[in-house]
């Protein structure tokens, strides 16, 4: 890696161990991206966001880049170009074109009194995404309105260079367990639906009041998380019901994303994450919603523990670091991506629920805030992937769906009325 601050010399890194997967996935029919957005109490004045963008680039030197293809892998090298604030689009989460876009991998959109990013997987993940934001907004609004907003764990002095810490490969550095890691997973139930044309996503949010949502859930004994996770699996579980006459079903799993910042001491700024998965056999027999909450509470607890995400991202890093994998070209590399992408990824997990959790922004901004979506991209097979971000005491449910059925958010949704929370609905559909 070259001197990030350094004045002239141009840089360049190598991508991180999550970021190598994803170049190789990126199709006509597919990009791995996500949306991160902030709904603020006024109109966005697009002038004033160019200024603020401008300003807060040279504190994200690893986004300000753009990728390039090695002989042996592909690497991300300092963008000289200026990125651009767009009119939002119907169908963010676009498919990634590298040489559009300034060559940049992420795109600052806005509309009426809204400004979201949509990123490239390579760059980072939903954390990453959620600083990265925080701070052009906080930026924004000095500008705008004078106001003085301190730095927190959202939002980053734009005066302090970046640190060692927050571009490191974090996936690198602690990757060393000795255990061995089991790859081996069942394909498991999709749900059936209208595939709309490739590229376009239905959004639907729920906004929900936090306190109400944490209070059942703490009357459950369960995270956020945890009862979310358990409420798509009981969605998924009915519509299969519904769907299929044969006797025996599928698994029904949702895949959890977890962040490992705090269980490993890293403050990187690019991807740290790791996916986890909870599951049910249907076979086994019916389960009610409070069978499914300690499915979920035991499965994740079980796994979401240091040691366990060593040994995974260990065995992920074990193929990296396999000399004959590192010795073949690069376009052997992408070919055994794609193979390994269409017999795995998606065909092991029904769903997707990532949870940000709370975007602890300055007291100093919260006036200015109405809230804050996180949005991952539509699957290929997944009907229905979602979101989950909380914000001034709005928690956000967010799905991207690629298909042009609503049932799985209607029933989503409807549940949670039933529990007698008011959930107020947003949708691009007509």
């Amino acid at each position: 890696m070259a001197d990030i601050n350094g004045d002239k010399k141009k840089f360049w890194f190598t991508l991180d161990n999550a970021a190598k997967i994803f170049p190789g996935q990126n199709s006509n029919t597919w990009s791995n991206s996500f949306r991160v957005c902030f709904e603020l109490k006024e109109k966005v004045e697009p002038d004033i966001l160019k200024q603020a963008l401008s300003d807060i680039m040279p504190r994200f030197p690893c986004y300000n880049v753009r990728i390039r293809r090695g002989f042996f892998w592909y690497y991300l090298e300092e963008n000289k170009n200026i990125p651009e604030v767009m009119p939002d689009i119907k169908n963010p989460c676009y498919r990634v074109k590298f040489n559009e876009n300034g060559r940049f991998l992420f795109k600052v959109y806005y509309h009426g009194n809204r400004v979201a990013v949509d990123f490239y997987h390579v760059l980072t993940d939903g954390c990453g995404g959620k600083i990265f934001l925080s701070t052009l907004i906080a930026r924004y609004l000095e500008l705008k309105h004078g106001v003085n907003i301190p730095a927190s764990r959202s939002v980053l002095d734009i005066n302090e260079k970046c640190s060692d810490a927050e571009l490191e490969d974090s996936f690198g550095k602690n990757a060393d367990s000795k255990a061995k890691f089991d790859r081996r997973d069942k394909y498991v139930y999709h749900a059936n639906g209208v595939r709309m044309p490739y590229h376009t996503v239905n959004i639907t949010s729920g906004i929900i009041p936090f306190e109400a949502l944490h209070k059942i859930t703490k009357s459950y004994g369960v995270t956020v998380t945890e009862f979310l996770a358990a409420l798509m699996l009981k969605v998924l579980i009915d519509k299969q019901n519904t769907e299929s006459r044969k006797k025996r079903k599928r698994e029904v799993s949702i895949q959890i994303p977890v962040d490992l910042r705090r269980a490993f001491g890293s403050h990187t700024l690019r991807n740290f994450t790791i996916c986890m998965r909870v599951k049910v056999d249907p076979n086994k027999g019916d389960y009610s919603f409070g069978e499914l909450l300690t499915q979920v509470k035991y499965q994740l607890r079980l796994a979401n523990d240091p040691k366990e995400h060593n040994m995974m991202i260990t065995a992920n890093m074990g193929i990296e670091r396999n000399p004959i994998v590192r010795g073949m070209p690069l376009f052997i590399k992408n070919a055994g991506v794609a193979i390994s992408f269409f017999f795995t990824a998606e065909q092991t997990t029904s769903s997707l629920i990532t949870n940000l959790g709370s975007v602890d922004i300055p007291d100093e901004m919260k006036p200015y805030v109405e809230k804050f979506i996180f949005m991952p991209a539509p699957g290929k097979l997944n009907a229905a992937r979602c979101g989950v971000a909380t914000c001034n005491n709005n928690l956000v449910v967010t799905f991207s769906n690629s298909f042009a059925e609503n049932d799985i958010e209607r029933a989503f949704f409807t549940s949670l009325v039933k529990m007698g929370l008011h959930v107020k609905i947003e949708s691009n559909r007509e």
